[in-house]
């Protein structure tokens, strides 16, 4: 607790590890995005594309999103994008909203299968339980949420070295082999590209975390240090398939298929509980924007926020977003994903660059 409650922690690391705990669960749980957006272009390929694209892609829109929102103590994505899009600032509410509902079908059906595959629980008990932890954490408030996300970021990590290093000593001439020998397929870059902007529409979900900063200066060294928090256990498990490669590249689980190569079921379980772990922080993470964005609309108005307000947003939400997951609209989803992340690179990730930039740089 003693670190948790440290200043330079909060300001610096509590940022990185909330965006980290937000992209996981759609960003390399499973191994299988790792495979699209970088090992399909060689494994020299895809380290240069998640290193030398993804990396900064995130660190630089992270470092610039916190800077502006602690210049004009923009703490949801409401206030920031007032200034970044005026009086057009409701687009990217739409396209959040449209985003949280996919990640939130995603999650749900992920914490079902999860839980049926490894204890043979119903699919409705492991959804109900992400259900509850997720609103719990909410309803918590930011204290509660810091502290479970940084927790937790431990021990995700713990168990990513654990699995990389298990990797390297039962294949280590394998990742070698695969590593020296290795190649870069021609559009390495633009799988970097694409894998970062999937993810980018979640950053303003972290401004909440931007309070920690005094200072614009301050708010861009943490901003920066999130895209490395981010992005290194996607770094640790692309490292960990190398091993397997060109074997992980048809496998429709990747993760799952290592594991079961290794043969120890109790690194399964604890791989599976700790991703079980991180879909709970993915929705805390992103349904707790929502909430934070309409009590800070009442306050501004001079307002109490009313009681059933959080919990009943948490409610529809995880509503809406396990009656997805349950319609079957895998499809949906899938294409859901590319639609709403080219929307973003309108409201967002451009606006951010320039607009953001200008009022960043100017003296008033």
């Amino acid at each position: 607790m003693g670190l948790m409650q440290n200043k330079t922690f909060q300001k610096y690391f509590v940022p990185g590890i909330v965006f980290q705990s937000l992209v996981i669960a759609g960003g390399y749980g499973t191994g299988r995005e790792l495979v699209e957006f970088f090992l399909e272009y060689g494994t020299v390929g895809g380290l240069l594309g998640i290193l030398c694209v993804s990396l900064v892609m995130w660190s630089v829109v992270c470092a610039l999103t916190f800077a502006l929102a602690r210049k004009f103590s923009a703490y949801d994505y409401r206030a920031l994008f007032q200034r970044l899009l005026g009086r057009g600032w409701p687009v990217y509410e739409v396209c959040y909203f449209a985003l949280v509902l996919l990640i939130l079908a995603v999650v749900a059906s992920s914490a079902g299968t999860t839980l049926e595959a490894l204890f043979g629980l119903n699919y409705w008990f492991g959804v109900g339980l992400m259900a509850l932890g997720i609103g719990f954490l909410v309803l918590k408030g930011t204290a509660a949420i810091e502290r479970f996300l940084s927790m937790w970021s431990f021990v995700l990590y713990g168990v990513y070295i654990l699995f990389l290093l298990l990797c390297f000593v039962r294949f280590g001439g394998a990742m070698r082999q695969a590593l020296s020998s290795g190649w870069a397929e021609p559009g390495w870059p633009v799988g970097g590209f694409r894998y970062a902007f999937y993810n980018l529409g979640t950053i303003p979900a972290v401004l909440f975390t931007v309070r920690h900063c005094d200072s614009p200066r301050q708010a861009a060294g943490a901003g920066l240090l999130a895209g490395v928090i981010g992005i290194l256990p996607g770094v640790l498990l692309l490292l960990a398939m190398t091993a397997f490669y060109p074997f992980v590249l048809s496998e429709p689980l990747p993760v799952n298929a290592i594991l079961s190569v290794l043969n120890l079921p109790w690194l399964q379980y604890a791989f599976q509980i700790v991703l079980f772990g991180t879909l709970i922080e993915t929705g805390t993470g992103l349904i707790f924007a929502v909430t934070d964005r309409f009590e800070s609309s009442y306050r501004e108005c001079g307002l109490t926020p009313p009681r059933a307000l959080k919990p009943g947003l948490t409610a529809v939400l995880l509503l809406a977003g396990v009656c997805i997951a349950s319609v079957g609209l895998t499809g949906l989803v899938e294409s859901g994903y590319g639609t709403v992340s080219w929307a973003f690179l309108l409201v967002y990730v451009i606006p951010i660059l320039t607009v953001g930039v200008w009022q960043l740089i100017r003296r008033k």
